[in-house]
């Protein structure tokens, strides 16, 4: 059994992200190249985007603090803390639209 504190590292990775000249960071906590499930925290400072890009498959986005904006194409969807997006299919970007933290899950 292995417990980690989401709220601590939303925390950690957005006090690193600040300090950091692309404002982001991010740290898996789950998963990797053995496993079929990857879980990572991002962290972005206000006004930054995590530029568009394929979708990595079938993956949800779990805001844990701070708001962003989920845009694919013409579709855009605002998400704040507590709020679960599911990822589109298509190319789609990030957008910070406050200091955000989220928790990535990816299944590979």
């Amino acid at each position: 059994m292995d417990k980690k504190s989401l709220t601590a590292l939303a925390r950690q990775q957005l006090k690193l992200a600040g300090g950091t000249s692309s404002g982001r960071s991010s740290q898996t906590v789950y998963g990797g190249h053995q496993r079929s499930l990857r879980q990572t925290v991002i962290a972005l400072t206000a006004g930054q985007k995590m530029a568009e890009h394929e979708s990595p498959g079938e993956a949800t986005l779990y805001v844990l603090s701070g708001k962003l904006n989920l845009v694919s194409g013409e579709n855009q969807w605002k998400g704040s803390t507590g709020d679960l997006l599911v990822i589109p299919a298509q190319r789609h970007s990030v957008e910070a639209l406050d200091d955000v933290a989220f928790l990535l899950t990816v299944a590979m």
